[in-house]
């Protein structure tokens, strides 16, 4: 799911600013990292569109465990408890300085239909340099489907929003950068892997939930 108003510009992976190619160990890393650390946010909100009554996508969302981690391939999931998992999301870098982010969220039962999602502790689990604070919330809306290709007359809209802050504890060559270009290309590549991991999880819950219900899904769905 990606942010349809974006906060964020379009940010090309091949700009020289970036290297993604880690230059030293992490565990050096970790060691030479110092002071307090830098906060990365951003701020995102979209929809998608499911071909269903609400309460038919209601009960597919509820029962997380059949599709969560299936859904998130090719991040790795552990399973944490009744409603959490852990998530390694891939790995990232600029400068030389290199992260592989593993997150726990816990995906909430809904309260007044508000689903939320947030960050939990994975156990025995202390991440390297750095902290993440996600806030996520889901609505269902109803609405007519206008899409000839499906057939049918039904749709529901998952709208969500997203609030999201990466702290990082930088090492020492690190803070040598100007903070303000250190701010600027982290949230930018902050964006980019949202805007990345967004798209590809809309576009694979979408066809689980359709084909695990045999219900038509348009060929060229709107992009998100």
């Amino acid at each position: 799911m990606v942010s349809k108003q974006p906060d964020y510009q379009s940010f090309d992976t091949t700009e020289a600013i970036l290297s993604m190619t880690s230059t030293q160990e992490a565990g050096d890393i970790t060691q030479e990292a110092i002071g307090t650390p830098t906060r990365f946010h951003g701020r995102y909100n979209d929809h998608m569109e499911m071909y269903a009554a609400p309460g038919t996508v209601a009960e597919y969302l509820n029962n997380h465990a059949s599709w969560f981690s299936r859904c998130a391939d090719p991040m790795k999931v552990e399973p944490l408890g009744k409603n959490g998992y852990a998530l390694v999301i891939g790995r990232f870098g600029s400068f030389g300085y290199e992260v592989e982010p593993k997150i726990g969220l816990e995906l909430l039962p809904p309260e007044e239909g508000i689903y939320r999602i947030y960050t939990i502790p994975i156990p025995d689990y202390h991440a390297p340099g750095y902290d993440v604070d996600y806030r996520a919330a889901l609505r269902l809306q109803e609405n007519v489907a206008n899409n000839s290709s499906t057939c049918l007359s039904k749709m529901t809209q998952v709208e969500w929003e997203l609030d999201l802050s990466v702290y990082i504890h930088f090492p020492k060559f690190i803070q040598r950068i100007p903070k303000s270009l250190v701010l600027s290309t982290g949230e930018r590549l902050l964006n980019q892997v949202v805007r990345q991991v967004s798209r590809r999880l809309t576009r694979k819950v979408q066809e689980d939930f359709h084909q695990s219900l045999g219900i038509p899904f348009p060929d060229h769905p709107k992009k998100k």
